[in-house]
């Protein structure tokens, strides 16, 4: 009966870090993806905010 506590509580901490593993793993991927937008609006807008610098072509 010893041994079946034991597996029982080994179970319960390995679904612990799993949980805790998948929560990083989305918090990982979350922030990247919104770094890389917001990366990808600043480079737009430096673009549009070149186009008053140039005179029109002939």
């Amino acid at each position: 009966m010893f041994e079946y506590e034991i597996q029982q509580s080994r179970h319960a901490e390995l679904v612990q870090e799993a949980a805790q593993a998948r929560l990083a793993r989305q918090a990982s991927k979350a922030a990247k993806s919104a770094g890389g937008r917001r990366g990808d609006k600043k480079q737009v807008g430096a673009a549009r905010s070149l186009r008053g610098h140039f005179t029109r072509a002939a």
